[in-house]
Parts: C-alpha cells; structure tokens; sequence
C-alpha cells in the first residue's frame, strides 16, 4: 500500500495512461479522484473498478481554468489534502509539416499540454506548500526531449513541460514538495494508433514495425508500464527526486 491514505488526482483519466494509473494508484490504497471532460467514459471507468470506496470522478477540461481550479478544491475538501496530481491529459494534434499548420491548431495543442499543465501547477502546488509534502507528475513524452518528423506542436508542447518542471522544482523545494516529468515513449495505445494512421494511412502497421526497430527493447510500453512509474514518482519511493524528467521509451533516446 505505498499509497495508503495518499489523495491522487488524476487527469486524463479516460484515456489508456489514466485508465492503468488510477486502476494502481487506487489498489495501492489512494483516494483517487479521476478527472476527464466526458462524463460518460468517466461513469464506465467508475463502474469498473469492484472497490469503489475511495474513487470519485470529476469532469473538467483542461483548457477551463475555473473547473481545473474547482476540481481541485473538490479533491481537497472531500479528502483533506491532495497529496499526489498526476498531470496527464493532452493530445497528439494533427501530423504535418510544421508549415501547415494554422495558429488555432499549434495553439490547440499547446493549450492542452502545457497551459493544462500549468493550471494544475498553479491550483494544487499552493496547497502541497502548505502541506510541506507533496508530488506532482508532468506527463511530458519522448518528444519532450528529442524531435519528431510531422509533429512540431506536440514536440514543443512536450519541451515546455520539461522546462516548467525545472522552475516548478527550484520554486517548490524549499517546501519539501517535487515536481517531476513522466516520459513515455512508443506506448501501445490509442494515440499511438493515431500517429501511426497518420504518418500512413495505407499501411499504419508499417509506421510500428519502423517504430519497433529503433527501439533497443523491441517492444512499445503497455499502459501499465507507465503507471508503474507514475506510483513511483508519486510514492515515498522518489522522496529525494525531483525537477527530473523520467523516461519509459524502451531506449528509443538513446538509440
């Protein structure tokens, strides 16, 4: 139970990432509280756990800087304290030439990922400061620390959650609270789906075997890879860690 009467919130919960996070942040004995902006994967996410005694959902959208902060206001009245956010809602954006893209769809992308971010930055850390105790986790992406053809958006969006991390840690540490960056590389779920149907709508299975062979493991990460280095950066496993940016790419930076 290295998360026993830990408060966990979690964005992007409905998604494969989230999913396997709050599925292990709650059986290792956190109250977790999911957060999505479909009520309706939220209510089939609930009903799928058997113990539900310590989980509840919220809807809020991470562009929405009010439901972000009432979110969280939530979580800590309800629980007491928020003890562990785990930063990951975001979206892939669209693959293109850093060209054509338009400025509503670079900004669409970097609203979600590093102003929803932030918002969870600005809302929860007040209140780990006052705990004096605390971790926030950043999902930032292999692309946060290299690039990638067609993905000029998402690739920055990434970078600026590493460098938040850095200033976010320095700002915080007198406060015994840590902010880290979660970095997952190929994982084998929906977005990857959709940047291989991009980059190769004939043949995305073509785009994986590529992927596959530049990965010193041969394998993408399965959602619960993650979420098993999310309970490490938000158990008192890290307690001496912090404005670090923790990879779960396979080798695929190193390659």
């Amino acid at each position: 139970m290295r998360l026993k009467n830990k408060t966990a919130v979690i964005s992007g919960a409905t998604g494969g990432i989230g999913e396997a996070t709050s599925k292990l942040f709650s059986a290792e004995g956190a109250n977790v509280v999911m957060v999505g902006r479909d009520e309706e994967k939220l209510n089939t996410l609930y009903n799928s756990f058997e113990d539900k005694s310590k989980l509840t959902t919220y809807v809020a959208d991470s562009n929405n800087e009010d439901s972000i902060k009432d979110c969280i206001t939530f979580a800590k009245d309800k629980y007491g304290s928020i003890d562990v956010v785990f930063a990951n809602a975001g979206t892939e954006g669209e693959v293109k030439p850093l060209t054509e893209y338009t400025k509503d769809e670079f900004n669409n992308v970097l609203s979600v990922n590093v102003i929803g971010v932030w918002l969870y930055m600005k809302h929860t850390l007040p209140i780990m400061q006052t705990q004096k105790n605390g971790s926030f986790i950043a999902v930032a992406s292999a692309a946060g620390v290299v690039g990638f053809n067609g993905t000029c958006p998402y690739v920055a969006s990434k970078h600026a959650v590493c460098g938040m991390i850095k200033t976010a840690c320095i700002e915080n540490g007198p406060f015994n609270v840590r902010v880290n960056a979660l970095a997952p590389g190929p994982v084998d779920n929906r977005m990857m789906r959709s940047l291989e149907e991009q980059l190769n709508p004939e043949d995305p299975d073509s785009v994986r075997e590529m992927i596959m062979q530049q990965l010193p493991l041969q394998k993408y990460a399965t959602n619960e890879d993650i979420a098993n280095l999310a309970l490490f950066l938000g158990s008192d496993d890290s307690s001496n860690s912090s404005g670090g940016v923790y990879l779960s790419d396979g080798g695929f930076t190193s390659a």
